[in-house]
């Protein structure tokens, strides 16, 4: 039987342990990662993938770009896809610092909370200038709510929403919140509030979402207290508070785990995978 390859392109010096697990636990046989991987030194590494296997044991041999920076990972990605041609092509994944699959996770589950759908809500991603902040307003505005991405300061903030707008052809605003009271002031008539925070830092404490009535989901990706939202459990999967429904981090890292496992397995049906937020988050949606 011809063995599961998975190739991962690692942008950080050394390649994820985390990553490597979870690879194996999708279906892996045996992983080969690499790391400093850049744009211009992949494209080897790529040609040893497709140039090898042929018929239907091409999709046997897959690729996970991964690494603690998103952006250098989307470089990375770009230039694996654009050393494909004609059949010399195999399955790939992009989940810097499991940004997509954490985001498509959290997302997806605050959507089956809502009832299916968040069109014409209006959602705030507090701290949200990082890659999972980023990809969740951008999913989240992708089904068509209202999305103000945060941060400390507004360039910063801004950078941010032009980035998402310019990748995902969305329409999110910037905002700038550096202390508590912005941050009170800015989640006020909002209806869904994400937090994607550094450790260490609430961003939200309890009173200021649970007095507001507009607020019906919360969601917080921290899981080191304290919470990036006082007054929920890490552990809170659409636990009702008084009304008001509430994702904790690790209520959403379980679907994120299953969810980065089940698309190693999808790298291994084809050989013409391509597996980016979009389709990341579409898979997500099933499985929610």
């Amino acid at each position: 039987m011809t063995k599961k390859l998975l190739f991962q392109f690692d942008t950080d010096a050394a390649p994820s342990v985390f990553d490597v697990v979870v690879g194996y636990d999708g279906g892996a046989d045996h992983i080969t990662g690499y790391g400093n991987v850049t744009p211009e030194n992949v494209g080897a590494y790529v040609d040893g993938t497709i140039y090898t296997r042929g018929g239907k044991e091409k999709q046997s041999t897959a690729i996970f770009v991964g690494g603690g920076d998103m952006a250098a990972g989307e470089k990375v990605f770009e230039a694996v896809k654009k050393r494909f041609f004609g059949p010399f092509r195999v399955s790939v994944m992009l989940d810097s610092n499991g940004s997509n699959t954490t985001a498509a996770a959290g997302v997806a589950l605050a959507v089956k909370a809502a009832g299916g759908s968040v069109k014409g809500k209006k959602a705030v991603v507090l701290a949200g200038t990082g890659p999972v902040g980023m990809r969740s307003a951008a999913l989240l505005a992708g089904e068509g709510a209202e999305v103000i991405v945060c941060g400390r300061k507004l360039d910063k903030a801004q950078a941010a929403a032009d980035a998402v707008n310019k990748r995902f052809k969305v329409n999110v605003t910037a905002a700038e919140t550096p202390d508590d009271a912005s941050r009170a002031a800015i989640i006020k008539g909002q209806n869904l509030i994400f937090t994607a925070g550094a450790i260490g830092l609430e961003l939200v404490p309890a009173a200021a979402w649970q007095n507001e009535a507009s607020v019906e989901i919360v969601a917080d990706y921290n899981a080191q207290p304290p919470l990036g939202i006082g007054g929920i459990e890490a552990t809170d999967k659409a636990k009702d508070y008084n009304g008001k429904i509430a994702l904790g981090a690790l209520g959403i890292g379980g679907l994120k785990l299953k969810l980065h496992r089940a698309c190693i397995a999808k790298l291994f049906e084809s050989s013409e995978g391509v597996f980016d937020a979009e389709n990341i988050y579409a898979l997500a949606k099933e499985m929610a």
